[in-house]
C-alpha cells in the first residue's frame, strides 16, 4: 500500500524531507541516498535493453545502435543499459555489451529472451535489419520477441516495397510482438499500412539520428585534410555494390571539364560481409575503372572504417555529397542523414530515402546509373556558390531537426508511452 501511494502522490515524502532538511537549510551531503534516490526518478530512470549488432562489428546497425544508446544515456545517467550484441564469438565488446547472441545459434535466442526476463529492463529495443539475424530472412529474433516479458518497441531498418512472403510475414510478425515499430521516413510508415497491413496506430516515425555539428569554413578542414584549394566531391559508407560508385566515377571526366581541379573522395573499407562473400572484387572493379580513364589523380579511395571524428572532418571539407544508389527500395541511408546533418549539398539517385528527405531543394536528384545526369548536377553546384550555400542551408535547417539529442528525446518519450500503457492496462 505505502509503495502505491509513493508512485501516485504528486509530491514523494522522502522528497519533502529533502527539501526541507537539505535544499532549504544547505545541509547537503554527497551520501544523502534521498537525494539520488530523487534524481534517479526524475532523470528519466528506464532501464532500457536492445538488440542489435554492435562496435566492433562494422556496418551501420551496429553504429545506429552504438550512437542511439550514446545520446539516450546523457538523458538517463542513473539508467543501466543493456546490450544484446549479434554476432559470433571473437568480437571483443564494451562492457555495455551484457550478453553476446550467437547470430546463427536459435537457441542462444531463446537464452538471450530468458537473460532479458531475469535482467532489470523495463523495455526493449529490437534494430531490424533481415541479414544481421539468424535463419531464413533473419526469423530467429521472432522467436526471441516471442518469449521475452517486457514490451518491445522495434525500429525498422529496412522495409521492402516488394517483399518476399515469408519477409512479409516476419515484418508482420515482428509489429504483431511489438508495442510500437519505428520508421525513419514518411515513405516508409505508408509501405507498412498499404504493403504489410500494419495498423496505422502502431507506427512512428523518427528520424535517422546525425552528429551535432556546427557549420565550418570547409577551406580550413580542407587544408587540415591535405586536400587544399580543391573542390571536393565525396561519397562514404561500407562499399559495396548497392552503393554504384562506379557511376560516380564514370561522371568524373565530365566533371574535370569544366572543373579540372576537382577531386572525388570514396571513403570507406569494403563492407564485412561482401568482403566475406567476393572479397575485394568491387573495389578491384573500381580501381581499374579508375586507372582506365586515367583518374588516378582525381579519384581518391580511402580503404579504412573511418572513426566519427575522421568522417565528419571529411564531410566538412565536402563541396558535394553523391549517392548514386542504385537501389530503388532504400529507405533509410545512414550517410546520407549524416552528410544532411553536415549541412552539405548534395547529388542523389531516387531511392526512396533520398526523395524524402531531398525535397523542398534540399537536394538534386539524378536518374540511376547515369554518368552525365550526376556530372551536369554536380557540376552545376560547384559553379554556382549562391546555389550550394543556399542547399547546404536548406540541408542543415533539416538535420538539426535529427541531431541525436533530439533523436534520444524522441525515443525515450516513446518508451515512456508505451510504459505507462502497460502500466494503465495491467491496472485495468
Amino acid at each position: 500500500m505505502s509503495k502505491k501511494i509513493e508512485k501516485n502522490s504528486s509530491q514523494d515524502p522522502s522528497l519533502v524531507g529533502w527539501q526541507s532538511e537539505t535544499l532549504r537549510e544547505g545541509k547537503w551531503k554527497p551520501d544523502d541516498l534521498r537525494m539520488f534516490k530523487f534524481l534517479r526518478r526524475v532523470l528519466n530512470n528506464i532501464d532500457i535493453a536492445y538488440i542489435a549488432t554492435y562496435p566492433p562489428t562494422e556496418c551501420g546497425i551496429a553504429t545506429f545502435t552504438r550512437d542511439l544508446v550514446v545520446a539516450i544515456s546523457k538523458y538517463t545517467p542513473f539508467s543501466d543499459p543493456i546490450v544484446l550484441a549479434v554476432g559470433g564469438s571473437i568480437e571483443q565488446y564494451p562492457k555495455i555489451v551484457k550478453y553476446r547472441v550467437m547470430k546463427q545459434d536459435f537457441d542462444s535466442y531463446i537464452q538471450a529472451a530468458d537473460f532479458l526476463n531475469s535482467s532489470n529492463a523495463k523495455i526493449l529495443n529490437v534494430e531490424h535489419e533481415y541479414g544481421i539475424f539468424g535463419g531464413p530472412d533473419g526469423e530467429y529474433i521472432l522467436s526471441l520477441m516471442e518469449r521475452v516479458k517486457i514490451p518491445i518497441v522495434t525500429t525498422l531498418h529496412t522495409v521492402l516495397f516488394n517483399p518476399s512472403p515469408n519477409q512479409k510475414r516476419i515484418v508482420q510478425e515482428i509489429a504483431r510482438l511489438s508495442q510500437a515499430v519505428v520508421v525513419m521516413v514518411r515513405t516508409g510508415k505508408e509501405m507498412l499500412i498499404n504493403n504489410y497491413e500494419i495498423p496505422e496506430e502502431k507506427i512512428v516515425i523518427i528520424p535517422h539520428g546525425v552528429p551535432n555539428v556546427h557549420r565550418v569554413n570547409p577551406a580550413a578542414v580542407k587544408k587540415l585534410l591535405g586536400i587544399a584549394n580543391r573542390p571536393i566531391i565525396s561519397t562514404f559508407g561500407l562499399i559495396n555494390r548497392g552503393k554504384g560508385i562506379e557511376w560516380a566515377i564514370k561522371a568524373m571526366p565530365m566533371i574535370l571539364e569544366k572543373h579540372p581541379d576537382a577531386l572525388y573522395l570514396i571513403l570507406g573499407e569494403t563492407h564485412p560481409g561482401v568482403r566475406n562473400y567476393e572479397g575485394e572484387s568491387y573495389r578491384n572493379e573500381l580501381l581499374q575503372l579508375v586507372a582506365d580513364l586515367n583518374l588516378e589523380k582525381y579519384v581518391r579511395f580511402n580503404n579504412r572504417y573511418l572513426t566519427l571524428e575522421e568522417l565528419v572532418n571529411y564531410l566538412c571539407a565536402t563541396d558535394v555529397y553523391v549517392t548514386p544508389y542504385i537501389n530503388r527500395d532504400q529507405i533509410v541511408s545512414g550517410t546520407l542523414a549524416y552528410a544532411l546533418g553536415c549541412g552539405k549539398a548534395i547529388v542523389s539517385t531516387p531511392y526512396l530515402y533520398a526523395e524524402e528527405v531531398l525535397a523542398d531543394g534540399r537536394g538534386k536528384l539524378v536518374p540511376m546509373k547515369d554518368p552525365n545526369a550526376i556530372a551536369e548536377a554536380v557540376s552545376e553546384i560547384l559553379s554556382k556558390p549562391a546555389l550550394r550555400e543556399e542547399m547546404e542551408a536548406k540541408a542543415y535547417r533539416y538535420g538539426r531537426r535529427a541531431a541525436w539529442f533530439n533523436v534520444a528525446i524522441d525515443y525515450l518519450d516513446l518508451f515512456h508511452t508505451i510504459l505507462q500503457q502497460a502500466k494503465t492496462h495491467q491496472k485495468i
